[in-house]
C-alpha cells in the first residue's frame, strides 16, 4: 500500500519510504499517525478500510511523505488558549513548534518545550485529530489568554508522480525489510493517474523479478475522469488500461460520512474472502459484500446504476463495480481482470484464476528456495516432484482446484540447460472459474395439468 501518512503524529514513526508491516490497526496508528484527511494522508483511508470495517491483516505500508523534504512554514499567529491549550492542525511537526506568552506576566517570553508546554496529538470534539499544544502548570505562561506559535507544517501536496513511482517500486524492498511478499498492491488517490497505473501493473507482474500480484486501480471519478457509465470502456482503451495485473474499479464508495476509493474496499473484501478459504485465493469478491450505503463520484454526487448498467460494466468492459441488489445489500459486481474483453484467455482474464496463478506461483518459489543450488540428482528432483504433487493435490482435494500436477518433460529439459544447472517443472493446473451466469428455463409441462384434472 503506497501513499501518504501523517508520520508526523506517530508514536514511533517509520521512515519513509521504506516498507512498514502493520497486522493491527493500534500498530499502524503507532508508525504511521492517523488523519481523517484522506486527500492529504491516502495510507490513513486504506487504513481505516483495511482494519476497522474488514479485520482483515497483515498490511505492508509505504508512506512518501518525507518530512525532511516535504514540510512548509507556517507563520507565527496568536491562538486563543483554551483549558490551557492551543489547538494547531495535525500536520504540525511536534519538534518544530516556537511559543511565546503573548499576554499577562509572562508576555512576550519564549516559552520551552517540556518546561513550561507539551506537545501531543488527539481527537477534538469532531473527531479530527490535531496537534495539541498544552501549557504547563508550573510555567509562568499557564494561565495566559493567549499565545503566539509558529511551526514547520508536514506538505503532502509536495508529494509528485514521481515520488509514488518510486515508492511502488520499494514494493521490492519488502522480502527484505519485512520478510513478506504483498499480493495486491493499491494506491488510492493515486492510481487513478495513469502513469501510477502502469508502474503498479509492470511491479504487480514481477516483485522482486519472481513474484506475482494484482494491481488494484481506480478509474478517475472527478469532473475530468469518468462520470458517467459509458465513458468506461473509451477510458480503459485511451488508458491503456488492458493488463491482466490490473484489476481497474469504478466509481467510489461512501459509508455514511466517509468516502473511500473502490480499490481500497476491493482489497479489504479479496483479503476477507482469502481469509476464509485460508489463505488461498480461488474465490472471486464478487458478489460479496461491500461496507458502503452509496456509489458516489470524486465530488460526492451520487451515482445510481441500473442492473443492465452494471451488467456492462462487469460484463463487457472488464471493470469491478458495485451494486445494491434486492436483499443482497451492496456488494461488489465483476469477475474480470482489466485485459478483458481483448483478451479472454482463462489464466488472465478472471480475478480469481489469475490470482491463483500467482498464488501457486509464489507458493512454488518459496517453498523450494531451499533447495537450490544443491546437487542435481535424482534424489532432489524426485523429492520437488513428490513434494509438489502432494501440496497440489491437497488443493484439489479442497476443492480450490479442480485438477492439478506436475511433471518434468524432456522437451522442456534439454542437455544444454541440465549441463548448465537448469531443470525446468511443468505445472498443469485448473483452478475454478466463477459462476457468472446460471440460467433457468421455465417450461410449462402439460402432463402435469392432465394428471391433475384425470384424478
Amino acid at each position: 500500500m503506497v501513499g501518504t501518512a501523517p508520520v508526523q503524529s506517530a508514536a514511533k514513526p517509520a521512515k519513509p519510504n521504506m516498507p512498514v508491516l502493520a497486522t493491527s490497526w493500534d500498530e499502524a496508528v503507532e508508525k504511521l499517525g492517523f488523519s481523517y484527511d484522506w486527500k492529504s494522508y491516502t495510507l490513513c483511508e486504506f487504513m481505516y478500510s483495511h482494519f476497522q470495517l474488514y479485520g482483515a491483516q497483515p498490511v505492508i505500508f509505504c508512506n512518501i511523505l518525507d518530512l525532511e523534504t516535504m514540510k512548509k512554514d507556517v507563520a507565527a499567529a496568536d491562538y486563543d488558549v483554551e483549558d490551557h491549550k492551543i489547538t494547531l492542525p495535525v500536520g504540525a511537526m511536534a519538534g518544530s513548534i516556537k511559543v511565546k506568552a503573548a499576554d499577562g506576566a509572562a508576555a512576550e517570553q519564549t516559552l520551552v518545550e517540556g518546561e513550561d508546554y507539551s506537545v501531543f496529538y488527539e481527537r477534538d470534539n469532531t473527531g479530527t485529530y490535531v496537534c495539541i499544544v498544552e501549557l504547563l502548570e508550573d510555567s509562568d505562561a499557564y494561565d495566559a489568554a493567549k499565545v503566539n506559535a509558529a511551526y514547520r507544517s508536514a506538505d503532502p501536496q509536495a508529494v509528485t508522480v514521481a515520488d509514488v513511482a518510486d515508492g511502488v517500486a520499494r514494493v521490492d524492498a519488502c522480502m527484505t525489510a519485512v520478510g513478506v511478499v504483498p499480493d495486491l498492491i493499491c494506491a488510492p488517490g493515486w492510481s487513478h493517474i495513469t502513469t501510477v497505473a502502469a508502474v503498479m501493473a509492470t511491479k504487480a507482474g514481477a516483485i522482486n523479478g519472481l513474484f506475482g500480484g494484482k494491481a488494484v486501480i481506480d478509474a478517475d471519478s472527478s469532473a475530468g475522469g469518468v462520470t458517467e457509465y459509458s465513458q468506461l470502456s473509451d477510458y480503459k482503451n485511451k488508458n491503456n488500461i488492458v493488463d491482466g495485473n490490473q484489476i481497474l474499479c469504478w466509481p467510489m464508495v461512501q459509508l455514511g460520512d466517509y468516502r473511500f476509493h473502490l480499490s481500497t474496499q476491493l482489497c479489504g473484501l479479496m483479503a476477507a474472502v482469502d481469509a476464509g478459504n485460508r489463505g488461498v485465493p480461488y474465490e472471486s469478491p464478487s458478489n460479496k459484500n461491500l461496507k458502503m450505503d452509496a456509489c458516489v463520484l470524486a465530488d460526492g454526487t451520487e451515482v445510481n446504476l441500473t442492473w443492465d448498467q452494471v451488467n456492462l460494466i462487469a460484463g463487457s468492459w472488464g471493470v469491478v463495480t458495485a451494486v445494491n441488489f434486492l436483499d443482497s445489500g451492496w456488494v461488489a459486481k465483476g469477475n474480470y481482470t482489466a485485459c478483458y474483453p481483448g483478451n479472454t484467455d482463462v489464466k488472465d482474464q478472471f480475478i480469481p484464476v489469475s490470482r491463483m496463478f500467482d498464488f501457486i506461483g509464489n507458493t512454488l518459489i518459496r517453498t523450494f528456495w531451499s533447495k537450490l543450488d544443491k546437487p542435481m540428482t535424482t534424489a532432489l528432483r524426485d523429492s520437488i516432484l513428490q513434494t509438489c504433487n502432494i501440496w497440489l493435490g491437497g488443493l484439489c482435494g479442497s476443492g480450490y482446484l479442480y485438477g492439478a500436477r506436475v511433471e518434468m518433460l524432456a522437451a522442456e529439459n534439454p542437455l544444454t540447460d541440465l549441463l548448465n544447472g537448469i531443470i525446468k517443472l511443468h505445472i498443469y493446473n485448473a483452478p475454478p472459474v466463477p459462476a457468472q451466469e446460471i440460467d433457468f428455463i421455465v417450461e410449462y409441462d402439460v402432463s402435469y395439468m392432465e394428471t391433475a384434472l384425470a384424478a
